[in-house]
């Protein structure tokens, strides 16, 4: 669960230093000068919390490295993915990307970046989506949902975080697998304002993450009605899968860090030797479980296989289901 002492060092914070302890050896790179990682996304976000939280252990295991942590949000993301892909590549920008956001972009809109050509390094989160309402709604479960809807064609609604965001595509994936006819859609601009609808009764069902609304269920103020990872995440055990409900959907938002295309090979094989170490760091594994991230440590090509097969799934839903940007 993440504190609210975390959160607002997280939103206070300047451009921030993390390194090495001192006493390590010295290499040639990344000795020279910091390694700024761009997080495309306001501070205090799911995103920034998880850069924050796992570089200073990759620091740990990459001699020399001082990691300067940058804010630059815009277009949902689009910005900072951008200023990662056009960086030169020399080992000294890094950045945080976002799976499925980096896959959507494209098809909506005119982007400076190829979803599928950054350097793919550590993955780090995956966060399930799921679909909540508030504790006094009726609705228990996903078939609940459906039955409600069937009996209210498009007269029901949800919220998400944005158009074409990964909430998003997980009720249009569910819209089609159970044949309903399209909800409607209001998205809001962020997690948080969109709890709050949900809490005071203005949106029937709220899409979004697991991590995002761990708290209000810990607190009994919503009530998850299926989380879509291919297993129970061990945070919330008691909120049953959307497969075990009889609907085969994944969804989620997975987080890492990734360089710009053509990462030197030297450079690129350190960083992922660190990733890998610091993905496995039983300090790491303690803060993470601390502050409940639903961890997928993926490395190199294993990450770059995850995303490219999520940009597979996004594009045959876009055919199936094409949404306006």
């Amino acid at each position: 669960m993440l504190t609210r002492r975390m959160l607002g060092a997280a939103a206070l914070a300047t451009p921030t230093l993390l390194h090495a302890r001192p006493g390590r050896a010295q290499a040639a790179w990344p000795a020279d000068r910091p390694i700024e990682v761009i997080v495309p996304y306001p501070p205090g976000g799911g995103v920034d919390i998880m850069a924050r939280i796992v570089l200073p252990f990759v620091a740990e295991h990459l001699p020399g490295a001082r990691f300067v942590v940058t804010n630059r949000a815009g277009a949902g993301g689009q910005v900072g993915f951008e200023a990662l892909f056009n960086a030169a590549p020399d080992g000294h920008t890094l950045g945080a990307l976002a799976v499925p956001a980096i896959s959507t972009f494209p098809l909506e809109r005119q982007v400076r970046y190829r979803p599928l050509d950054f350097s793919f390094l550590g993955n780090v989160v995956d966060d399930p989506n799921t679909i909540y309402v508030a504790a006094n709604s009726p609705l228990r479960s996903l078939q609940d949902l459906v039955q409600a809807a069937k009996a209210r064609p498009g007269q029901m609604n949800y919220g998400t975080t944005g158009v074409g965001s990964d909430d998003h595509l997980l009720m249009l994936g569910l819209e089609g697998l159970a044949g309903l006819q399209p909800m409607t859609h209001v998205p809001f601009a962020g997690a948080a304002p969109l709890l709050a609808q949900v809490l005071g009764g203005h949106i029937e069902l709220g899409v979004g993450n697991m991590a995002e609304i761990l708290a209000a269920m810990r607190e009994g103020r919503v009530r998850a009605l299926g989380q879509a990872g291919p297993r129970r995440w061990d945070a919330a055990p008691e909120v049953p899968t959307f497969r075990e409900q009889g609907f085969d959907l994944i969804g989620g938002s997975a987080r890492g860090i990734a360089g710009p295309p053509g990462l030197p090979a030297p450079i690129r094989t350190k960083l992922e030797q660190a990733f890998t170490a610091a993905l496995a760091d039983p300090g790491f594994l303690r803060e993470a479980q601390r502050v409940s991230l639903p961890l997928r440590p993926l490395v190199g090509a294993a990450y770059r296989d995850m995303a490219a097969e999520v940009e597979t799934s996004v594009r045959a839903l876009w055919q199936r289901r094409p949404w306006s940007g």
